[in-house]
């Protein structure tokens, strides 16, 4: 078996699990006799000259249960338009051919960039530029188009059921609208998930645009069965019907690149008491949802993952991502894979049983929905 040398850097937000994929890649790549390469903060480490780390079976002993990743990552670093400052303003330059001189300079076999689409967007640009990349697909949101399940996915949805779980009792105590804001920017996997088993009455995705009206209609209906309280599943980008548009922390793109997306909680609770006498507290889940210990499912689906793009790697399967389909490891050309997002069907099966159960999407109801 020859030698090899590959390398791996974890892009974009951090998500529970990401440190089992590294475990996995730097345990089956040195069982088969390959050099590791850590890419510390994102494609920044190939920028930078500390920014590489080699990685043997000990430097990843005792982290599979620990959130975060041990290499660091970062949303700003893409070398296609990489942030610079001149003259007191932040301007995005092309280090592309920089990064490609670099990893040939490193002699390595194979790049695998473990992130969400940003992060693999990138990774399919460097593969047309002749990089051999292999991608592993990583964020809570589950957004990425190609496979079933990104690993952080279901972490992030436990650490969120455990909060509306908690707030249950106090809405119910006080006599409250409870508002609890989660994550997932475009994709409303997080709230759907969390908010069902969580017990949500209203669950607010970016799919469904929702009615001030509608929602206030559920109130309306639990309280005339001697409901007092309701809680309110909302995801940051969920936004009112018609010409309502997300609320957004910034929307300065400079640095990021994209809209920092927040606030959706506070500005609903404050339509539901304009439209209706109810008094609401707000929860925002945040960046609670990105850390701490990941499930039983993230640590295998990550393990599974890592040994996949090892498995790639050998095989000679460059610019492809690996995937979960029917509980099956395999893997998808990143250019299908990118550029796309993976969302939640407005009128999927999923939506339409929590529908016929009672639950809200802000949304008139239909005809075939119980009144629950």
């Amino acid at each position: 078996m020859s030698r090899r040398r590959i390398a791996l850097l974890t892009g974009g937000g951090d998500a529970p699990g990401l440190n089992a994929v590294i475990r996995a890649v730097v345990k089956s790549a040195v069982g088969r006799g390959w050099e590791v390469l850590g890419i510390r903060d994102g494609f920044e480490g190939l920028l930078s000259r500390s920014g590489l780390m080699p990685l043997v079976a000990d430097d990843v002993r005792g982290i599979l249960q620990t959130g975060g990743t041990i290499l660091g990552s970062s949303n700003r670093g893409d070398p296609f338009r990489f942030p610079e400052e001149k003259d007191g303003k932040v301007v995005r330059v092309d280090r592309s051919a920089e990064v490609v001189a670099k990893i040939k300079t490193l002699s390595l076999d194979a790049l695998i960039v473990i992130g969400g689409d940003g992060s693999l967007s990138i990774a399919q640009r460097l593969g047309e530029m002749g990089v051999p990349v292999v991608g592993i697909p990583k964020t809570i949101d589950n957004d990425v188009v190609g496979t079933d399940l990104t690993f952080g996915f279901n972490t992030a949805c436990q650490t969120a059921m455990a909060a509306i779980d908690r707030l249950h009792t106090t809405a119910a105590s006080h006599h409250r609208v409870m508002v609890i804001e989660v994550m997932g920017r475009d994709a409303g996997w997080i709230a759907l998930k969390a908010g069902a088993s969580g017990g949500g009455d209203v669950i607010l995705i970016p799919e469904i645009p929702y009615s001030i009206q509608a929602i206030c209609q559920k109130f309306a209906e639990r309280e005339a069965r001697g409901a007092r309280f309701s809680l309110v599943v909302v995801s940051e980008g969920a936004h009112p019907e018609g010409a309502g548009k997300v609320v957004a922390q910034t929307a300065d793109k400079s640095r990021t690149g994209y809209e920092r997306l927040g606030g959706v909680g506070h500005a609903l609770a404050r339509e539901i008491e304009d439209s209706y006498d109810t008094e609401c507290r707000v929860t925002v889940l945040g960046h609670v949802q990105r850390g701490g210990t990941p499930t039983t499912m993230d640590r295998m689906l990550g393990t599974r993952f890592g040994v996949g793009a090892v498995n790639m790697v050998e095989a000679g399967e460059f610019q492809r991502m690996v995937a979960l389909r029917c509980e099956q490891i395999t893997s998808a050309p990143l250019a299908d894979v990118t550029g796309a997002l993976k969302l939640v069907d407005p009128d999927g099966e999923e939506v339409r049983a929590l529908e016929s159960i009672g639950v809200s999407f802000g949304r008139p109801r239909r005809g075939s929905e119980a009144d629950v």
